[in-house]
């Protein structure tokens, strides 16, 4: 049996305008898959659909736009706009290979099948969801992940969905226009389609493009009349009317910034824009066009349409209800299995791009709050319509369950986000599975798939079995990964940083082939703390409080413990052999036993104050970072200051009020304060870190009020 690893290409990024997310996305599997078992290969596709296989440090960029096009490349801009490939406009085959070059090398597709093995897609939208590079592939010979062509034909077109829904599964009232059919309309025919949605539809009415997913483009409307409704069928096709006067009204710093909220392909536009005859490639060169335009007398309406556009859009009824999210999973027997469905607890009416990829606009309840009978009617309901769409491996599926108990399923996606918070690894958290095994079950199930579905024999079956001996091999050998315990938590107001620093670790550690990470999650309070090993699923919940909160209230529910043993085959291969599925409280001493070394994640008191440090060299347990000594003088920010000073280092003047003098002489303290210092000025606590509670003080209003609530 070959013991080579197994090579991975993470195929991320795209040309649609979930490109960021997929990249992200990408960067998640890159850093979890197991590297005992696989190699993995970043291959970034651009926005014209070249292969680049990518220097890893680009990898670990924060967005597409700080690496790609390269800086050396990039046109002036005034104004600070960042820009993708496309407003470089048409470059020469040299231009482009050069610039590739400044991030990685160029791969052509005839190369795939000689440079990997498997091809994880982590792309959304066009040419990742669409079944385009699942065809391509299929050519090559080469084995992907997800579904295959049809079922991600399927899974990309929302419209065509709710036509196949229709009759066999509860669907909105939904109205469908084609793009040139809306472009050629009079004004006339949009009031009579409107007219129509109202009477068909009636308000609230949602309006979303046909293929765009990550909720880019969707928009609730309440009764407002005619035009609110076709601005937003307007901006759902990515096109939008500028007037004379909405341009003159603005500031040109308002004007710096509409062009830059245009540039965001996430809810603006993007380009190229076309504007009549004319293609516009750059931020830069709107701004300007706009304004010789309307400062030359121009009376007449602009409309700025999008080359990134949308060929449909719907117009649907509003579904009153709570929002869930499920993944169903083909498992290797075959059968499908839908894991717990998550209710999503938004801030606002709809769970758009920011609120499900920015932390804190949104939460994740796993599994939703309703009685187990509702719960498993949604997951039932999942399955039944995995299986009418004859999806592979996975899907993520969305709906909504109304007070009726009726359950409406509008989003089944072929491809799932893949941060580490999504859906996709929240749910295989409560099996049992951390992303690194989930992902290795993903490739395997693939294979499967592939295997099964493929009209050439061979490839993906070898690497079936390959993998299957590999995985066999590690679970019979004797354990030699290095234990590491992972603090992570605390009680500091650092303390949700402290989880995600932690998560991060964890996971790290876990797709590593030398180490095996225990988290342990700190909770309490000064001097009386608690140490407790955690299970996955509670890793992976939204902040340090909602673990916290678990962990007091821990009880088993009967639909998880019923999927998990419904997927037990799937822990048993994928999971650690000593996987745990509740908390455990742990002394040190007991730590001491069962791990050989600690990475402290702590934020703040007590993982930067030397207190752990103190308690883990008492029992012999090495740690990561400074000592007792060292942590315990740069936990205090003013004596950290105060000692460099003393050293001949320059630092800022400082000056250290406490409660009790605020209490006891409000207005000495404050005038001890003005007397030393004039506004502005920083205020911060002196203990925390994160830039928690730091402000600019301008005032003595603004004062009196920071101390107030800092004290309180």
């Amino acid at each position: 049996m070959d013991d080579a690893l197994i090579k991975i290409g993470i195929l991320m990024g795209g040309p649609s305008r979930e490109r960021e997310i997929a990249f992200a996305g990408g960067r998640t599997v890159y850093d979890n898959l197991d590297k005992s078992l696989f190699e993995p290969i970043p291959l970034f596709i651009d926005s014209h659909r070249r292969i680049i296989h990518l220097d890893w440090q680009n990898v670990y960029k924060g967005t597409i736009r700080d690496f790609y096009p390269p800086a050396s490349v990039l046109p002036e801009t005034e104004h600070a706009y960042q820009i993708y490939l496309e407003s470089l406009g048409t470059l020469d085959d040299d231009a482009y290979d050069s610039l590739i070059r400044e991030v990685g090398k160029p791969v052509a597709l005839a190369e795939l099948p000689g440079m990997i093995d498997v091809a994880f897609l982590s792309l959304h939208g066009e040419y990742g969801e669409d079944g385009q590079l699942q065809g391509l592939l299929e050519s090559l010979g080469v084995p992907y992940t997800g579904s295959g062509i049809r079922a991600c034909a399927i899974g990309m077109d929302k419209a065509f969905q709710k036509r196949m829904m229709e009759g066999d599964f509860p669907t909105p009232y939904v109205q469908v226009v084609e793009r040139n059919d809306w472009a050629a309309m009079s004004k006339r025919k949009r009031t009579a389609f409107y007219q129509q949605c109202r009477e068909y539809i009636d308000y609230p009415m949602v309006i979303r493009p046909a293929n765009q997913g990550s909720s880019i483009g969707v928009a609730i409307i309440d009764e407002e009349g005619f035009r609110t409704f076709e601005r937003t069928v307007e901006a759902a096709f990515f096109r939008m009317t500028l007037t004379r006067e909405e341009w003159t009204a603005l500031f040109l710093d308002e004007r710096i910034d509409y062009v830059r909220r245009i540039t965001d392909i996430r809810d603006g536009l993007g380009f190229p824009i076309a504007v009549g005859e004319v293609t516009i490639y750059h931020p830069e060169e709107l701004l300007e066009f706009l304004n010789e335009y309307f400062e030359d007398g121009n009376n007449d309406d602009i409309l700025l349409e999008s080359y990134l556009t949308e060929q449909r859009v719907i117009v649907e009824s509003f579904i009153e209800g709570r929002e869930f999210s499920c993944i169903v999973l083909r498992k290797e027997d075959g059968k499908v299995s839908a894991l717990p469905p998550t209710e999503i607890v938004k801030g606002g009416e709809v769970f758009d791009y920011r609120s499900k990829y920015l932390p804190g606009l949104s939460r994740k309840v796993t599994p939703i709050d309703l009685p187990d009978e509702q719960i498993n009617d949604i997951r039932l309901e999942c399955e039944r319509l995995f299986k009418y769409f004859e999806f592979n491996t996975y899907a993520r599926i969305d709906g909504f369950i109304n007070a009726e108990g009726t359950i409406y399923l509008n989003d089944p996606n072929t491809t799932s986000g893949m941060l580490p918070s999504s859906f996709f690894f929240h749910q295989a958290a409560e099996i049992g599975l951390n992303p690194s095994q989930f992902l290795t079950y993903i490739i395997r199930t693939s294979l499967w798939e592939r295997a099964r579905t493929s009209v050439r024999l061979g490839t993906a079956t070898d690497l079936m079995l390959r993998l299957d001996q590999r995985l066999q091999d590690l679970r019979n050998s004797p354990r030699e990964r290095t234990r590491i315990a992972v603090f992570l938590g605390g009680y500091s107001f650092e303390r949700h940083i402290s989880v995600e620093s932690g998560r991060n670790i964890y996971e790290k550690l876990a797709s590593s082939d030398k180490y095996e990470p225990v988290p342990i999650f700190l909770t309490g309070r000064e001097g009386d703390y608690e140490l407790y090993q955690i299970p996955i699923n509670l890793l992976l919940k939204d902040n340090a409080d909602d673990i916290r909160d678990k962990i007091l209230t821990y009880k088993q529910h009967p639909v998880v413990e019923a999927i998990k043993l419904e997927c037990a085959d799937l822990t048993r291969k994928y999971a650690s052999r000593d996987v745990v599925f509740e908390p455990r409280q742990v002394t040190y001493e007991e730590l001491a036993d069962e791990v050989d070394g600690v990475f402290i994640a702590l934020h703040g008191r007590p993982g930067e104050d030397g207190t752990v440090q103190q308690e883990l060299e008492a029992i012999g347990l090495p740690y990561n970072g400074s000592s007792y000594d060292s942590s315990n003088v740069t936990i205090n920010k003013y004596e950290t200051l105060r000692r460099l000073a003393a050293e001949g280092f320059t630092v800022a003047r400082q000056h250290l009020t406490h409660r009790t003098e605020y209490e006891a002489d409000r207005d000495r303290t404050v005038a001890e304060i003005e007397g030393q210092f004039t506004y502005p000025f920083i205020a911060k606590p002196v203990d925390d870190g994160c830039s928690s509670a730091v402000l600019v003080i301008k005032s003595r209003e603004q004062l009196l009020a920071y101390m107030s609530a800092i004290y309180r």
